[in-house]
């Protein structure tokens, strides 16, 4: 014999959901702004200026300053992290922005992660690796957590996108 009677829910449940779900707008509207602020910051010439030696020691950026100034190649990265930014911040309405946005903004920190092996980041006075330099090293470091939230972002947002795509039309 089986019991339908539901329990109710423990007020930690209840309390531990509202916490997620105030990650889940922390971590959708958090990466969205610091990728259009970021992005923002790109169009500053201190900004363009200040990535450059990551840029130069980058084999998979380095190019950039083949077609471009250093100017030039912050304005390009600056608009592909706004993009990223606004295509987060519309998750919640077009789901399919999330996917490209969260996307966009992991490939964009997983290319910044390399930094981590292309330019100076190991302190010598400490030994060497592991010890990370303040910059670049720990400055990179948090794209590890940005990089999972932007998966996170799209995964979660492709996963919106196929119940919209299974629900029936309710016309």
């Amino acid at each position: 014999m089986t019991n339908n009677v539901q329990t109710p829910r423990h007020d930690l449940e209840i309390h531990g959901d509202r916490l997620a779900n105030i990650g889940k707008i922390l971590c959708v509207y958090g990466l969205a702004l610091v990728f259009l602020w970021i992005g923002a910051m790109k169009f500053t010439g201190y900004e363009a200026r200040a990535v450059q030696g990551l840029i130069n020691s980058s084999p998979l950026l380095s190019w950039l300053y083949d077609v471009t100034s250093v100017r030039g190649a912050g304005y390009i990265i600056g608009v592909s992290e706004i993009f990223a930014g606004l295509m987060i911040a519309a998750r919640p309405f077009k789901p399919i922005l999330g996917v490209l946005g969260g996307g966009l903004a992991a490939a964009t920190t997983l290319v910044t992660l390399t930094f981590l092996f292309s330019a100076p980041g190991w302190e010598p006075t400490l030994g060497g690796f592991p010890a990370l330099s303040v910059v670049p090293g720990q400055f990179l470091l948090k794209d590890i957590v940005l990089l999972g939230v932007g998966l996170w972002i799209a995964g979660d947002a492709l996963k919106e996108v196929q119940r919209q795509r299974a629900a029936p039309i309710n016309r």
